[in-house]
């Protein structure tokens, strides 16, 4: 029951940021709006491109990870990209680049995703457990007397 819920927490934070790399995968304007910066010329194919790949990478090995048993290692590929994105985010910090609430609130996003990811990971790669109840069904200690 339990593996079914990190499934499905996984799955709804995927949908989330597949529908945000594919908007911007199309619509790569969508990306100044959502992350409030401004980007023109040729840097919008880069946008493009850099910031659609991450989203759709990290979804698509996030949905491996949680529907296919054998593939549950995936689930360390969204950890390890926003992972590295929040660790670059508090060197910026460090080294004194501007920070405002959108900063912090991605660093949190980003914190989350990598606690979620790694959880889930941890949860859905231990063997299932069968509760002992079901193996005195048949037993001495069940005969009516």
């Amino acid at each position: 029951m339990t593996n079914w819920i990190w499934r499905g927490a996984v799955l709804l934070w995927a949908a989330f940021f597949a529908i945000v790399g594919l908007r911007g995968l199309f619509d790569p304007a969508s990306y100044s709006e959502t992350f409030n910066f401004a980007i023109t010329g040729v840097a919008i194919n880069t946008l493009r491109a850099d910031l659609s790949a991450f989203f759709i990478v990290a979804s698509g090995a996030a949905v491996l990870g949680a529907l296919v048993p054998g593939w549950v290692r995936a689930l360390l590929v969204p950890a390890a990209l926003f992972g590295t994105a929040f660790a670059g985010r508090l060197i910026g910090a460090a080294m004194g680049d501007p920070t405002n609430w959108g900063i912090i609130q991605a660093m949190i996003v980003e914190a989350l995703t990598v606690v979620l990811m790694l959880a889930s990971w941890w949860a859905l790669s231990r063997p299932a457990t069968v509760p002992d109840s079901a193996f005195n069904a048949g037993g001495a200690d069940n005969i009516a007397a």
